[in-house]
């Protein structure tokens, strides 16, 4: 069963302290296991994905607007991968097994070509790591599910600014998606 890690909006405005939608200390304590994995999944070869969050300045027509600040904007350190992340993007991104991915919505999957990446390579397993558990990890689970994709969810790498979001959403992975919570 050939595998992909996909790492979800690991930026510094999702993350840094003052990041304009910041988990704060619960996106912080993850980043050990997040930067793990990631060097364990390019160590062995398998696909890495960044999908990351991007907004344009002055996109009034986007409905994240009327929900949330502007965040993620193109060109903006906060829209950087945060801390050591962003050290094993840079050190792998000419990797041909390491892709960044732009996402204009919740889904790592609407509106990108994640799909026919994933298919291309006949990956059939996806590990999801990132924030927030409940909104951008959960409707990239659901999407996943959907297509009919093996799920597993690390616990110690995903973390939301909603701890009650957070916890519906590990309870929602495995029991309503069948995920591995590990």
């Amino acid at each position: 069963m050939k595998k992909a890690l996909i790492n979800i909006d690991y930026t510094n405005d999702f993350v840094a302290e003052k990041g304009v939608l910041t988990c704060g200390k619960p996106g912080q304590d993850i980043q050990p296991e997040i930067v793990s994995l990631t060097k364990e999944f390019i160590t062995n070869g398998d696909f890495v994905v960044f999908a990351i969050d991007f907004h344009e300045t002055g996109d009034d027509r986007h409905p994240e607007t009327t929900l949330y600040p502007p965040h993620n904007i193109e060109g903006t350190i906060g829209r950087k991968l945060y801390g050591e992340l962003d050290d094993v993007y840079e050190n792998n991104k000419e990797s041909d097994h390491v892709y960044w991915l732009d996402k204009t919505r919740y889904s790592a999957f609407a509106g990108t070509n994640l799909e026919i990446k994933l298919r291309e390579r006949e990956i059939t397993e996806l590990h999801i790591v990132g924030v927030a558990t409940d909104i951008c990890c959960l409707h990239t689970c659901v999407d996943a599910y959907n297509k009919g994709f093996k799920i597993v969810v690390h616990k110690a790498a995903v973390a939301s600014f909603n701890q009650e979001g957070h916890q519906w959403a590990l309870k929602h992975f495995k029991n309503s998606l069948g995920a591995d919570v590990v």
